[in-house]
């Protein structure tokens, strides 16, 4: 089975379970450090994960908000790279599909086909490129692709409609759908859009929507499911308890639990 064969049986085997969406946290590789990564990335799994984002540290993400920001940067001090972080993931892969997320200067600078090949031997399952245009994706699509890697794109509520319907046509494992303007971070509540922006989405692709962004409790993710998301990506929320706490592992292992039995 490869990557993205694993990413389409992660959701429907949420479904078959009768979940309302299956869950995806967010992982900082390195963060607190590459051991501690790779025991959170294990906890999430114990805890009911169905897939894992996993981040690889970058001195200007510019997707992401403060506390992620803030923990790549710790990574990066930490000696936290590419090779390092996928070391990690390797253990985490073999419970659980797992998702790159890494901006395309790593890739470019790595090359694609030397990029893809070490993701298909650390056993990842896709990547998402935040910074990586539908123009210009054809090369990394191809690579992917040849691979059977899924490569994720993403989509926000102020995506043009005939660019939407673009990037619908090509993405694969899932479409991830931000679920309001800016950067990541907990919110105060799901935006009353988000049913709008999840059908706008399911409408221009075969895959399963996922929605992140602004997912910080578990009623949020129950929301974002009861709005039709197919996947509920939770970030922030997790990396912020791994920051604080002693055992970052049983600390988030906790709360992902939390957020598992919501999506029942």
């Amino acid at each position: 089975m490869n990557g993205g064969e694993r990413i389409a049986e992660a959701f429907a085997s949420a479904r078959a379970d009768g979940r309302r969406a299956a869950l995806m946290p967010y992982l900082m590789g390195g963060f607190p450090d590459l051991e501690a990564s790779r025991e959170v990335g294990l906890a999430y799994a114990d805890a009911g994960a169905d897939l894992v984002e996993l981040g690889v540290p970058f001195s200007d993400p510019l997707a992401d908000g403060p506390v992620i920001h803030a923990a790549a940067v710790s990574a990066l001090r930490g000696g936290a790279r590419f090779d390092g972080v996928l070391g990690a993931a390797r253990a985490i892969a073999r419970r659980v599909p797992v998702v790159l997320m890494c901006y395309s200067n790593l890739i470019y600078v790595r090359g694609i086909d030397r990029f893809a090949d070490a993701l298909v031997a650390a056993g990842l399952s896709g990547v998402i490129v935040p910074d990586l245009p539908v123009d210009e994706a054809a090369e990394i699509l191809e690579a992917c692709d040849q691979r059977g890697l899924a490569l994720v794109p993403l989509v926000a509520p102020t995506t043009p409609a005939d660019r939407l319907a673009r990037i619908g046509a090509q993405a694969r494992g899932f479409l991830y759908t931000v679920s309001l303007t800016g950067t990541t971070g907990e919110r105060a509540a799901v935006d009353g859009e988000l049913p709008q922006v999840i059908a706008r989405a399911a409408a221009v692709t075969d895959v399963p929507v996922a929605v992140g962004f602004g997912i910080g409790t578990p009623d949020q993710a129950a929301a974002a499911a009861a709005a039709g998301a197919d996947g509920v990506i939770v970030g922030t929320r997790l990396v912020r308890a791994a920051a604080e706490a002693q055992d970052p592992a049983g600390a988030v292992r906790d709360l992902v639990r939390d957020f598992a039995a919501a999506l029942r």
